[in-house]
């Protein structure tokens, strides 16, 4: 073990109101660029750490976001793999059919070669058993004129008031069409899947924990679920003082994975993320990838309401399984915001070349200065 990190208490999926990178045992981590800010989750302390040069790289997972969005608060590199890229071996599970592991890095080259590392087959994790040639080294994708005739395509949609996106990326695209890129905006919406992924979510929450537990056998006092929410209730002083864990009450809730009601469900997200979703907007469009605002600037740390949300984009591809990468690509009052691309299922190599070559073209990290709050005249 080279080093741990402080992660959000159970990925954001314990209750409502929920405090990126709090968690019962570790306290509070903090957004390294203005320290009253919210580093975001899942993988607060891995993103944390890259971005304040305590590490070259690091790893997090991620089930909707939890890899995109810290980093994109705290300025670095992200990527969320293909789900069946990487194995999830030993890691607590969420989402059998969205979680992966990913590399979070400074730069594009250096998540490439973590991406490298990381990948292959493993019996343990049936996703990863596809036949693939070979293990690719992605850091021959690094291409510096990657941009140069691809077609891109603007997700309008996630360019809200709420992400900033018009304020903040309209230099970033601007940039993107000097390198060459062809932009191609469209208003289709592609995450219309309602309650759909909150359902396959639970269902799949409960199922893959209970797994897990069992796995861990006698080493885990807590053996299911159940157990989890009484050990919660046991120590709500130290566990629950900030939020509940509804999350863990309507997943105990739930029945098998046989049930029709979860089997809707996750053939409702799959079609809306994919076949309605990402796969016709890139045949229509004959797109090489899709960018959206990552995210807005990090909001404040807050016990009282807990994560405010700020317009991410992650969702399309992590339902679908689909790979995503998060580039800093600017700031605002001294925080950073990232710019995501993402496509098609095992297109890590078209991503990566797109995303080094934004990278190199705008140079746009900036580097964290641990300032305790935003100054306001």
């Amino acid at each position: 073990i080279l080093g741990k990190t402080n992660m959000t208490e159970w990925a954001n999926f314990r209750g409502d109101r929920s405090i990126s990178g709090w968690s019962g045992r570790g306290g509070q981590c903090r957004n390294p660029y203005v320290l009253d800010r919210n580093p975001s989750g899942s993988s607060s302390g891995s993103a944390v750490a890259v971005s304040a040069n305590l590490c070259a790289v690091a790893i997090g997972t991620e089930t909707n976001g939890s890899v995109i969005s810290p980093a994109n608060m705290c300025g670095i590199v992200g990527i969320k793999p293909t789900v069946g890229l990487v194995s999830r071996f030993g890691i607590i599970p969420i989402s059998r059919t969205q979680d992966t592991a990913g590399p979070m890095g400074r730069t594009v080259s250096d998540a490439a070669i973590l991406l490298s590392a990381m990948v292959g087959a493993d019996p343990r994790d049936k996703s990863t058993m596809a036949d693939r040639d070979g293990l690719p080294d992605y850091t021959k994708f690094l291409d510096p004129d990657g941009l140069k005739r691809k077609r891109i395509g603007i997700a309008r949609q996630f360019f809200s008031s709420e992400s900033m996106g018009d304020l903040l990326l309209t230099p970033a695209l601007k940039t993107m069409e000097e390198k060459g890129a062809i932009l191609v905006p469209f208003s289709e919406k592609i995450n219309n899947w309602g309650r759909a992924e909150s359902i396959v979510l639970h269902y799949e929450f409960k199922a893959g924990v209970n797994e897990y537990l069992a796995w861990l056998g006698p080493k885990s006092p807590a053996r299911d679920l159940a157990d989890l929410i009484d050990f919660n209730n046991r120590n709500k002083d130290r566990e629950l003082q900030y939020f509940g864990q509804e999350d863990f009450i309507a997943s105990q809730k739930c029945g098998p994975l046989t049930d029709h009601v979860y089997l809707d469900a996750l053939e409702k997200c799959r079609r809306a993320s994919r076949d309605e979703g990402i796969d016709a907007v890139m045949k229509s469009y004959q797109l090489d990838a899709i960018a959206a605002p990552s995210g807005g600037p990090a909001d404040p740390i807050d016990v009282i309401y807990g994560d405010r949300g700020t317009g991410g984009s992650s969702g399309p591809a992590a339902i679908a399984g689909y790979p995503n990468i998060n580039v800093p690509a600017g700031g605002y009052m001294g925080l950073p915001v990232g710019i995501s691309f993402f496509g098609k299922p095992f297109s890590e190599p078209t991503l990566l070349a797109i995303a080094y070559s934004f990278e190199q073209a705008t140079n746009a990290r900036f580097e964290p200065k641990f300032h305790p709050t935003i100054a306001i005249d």
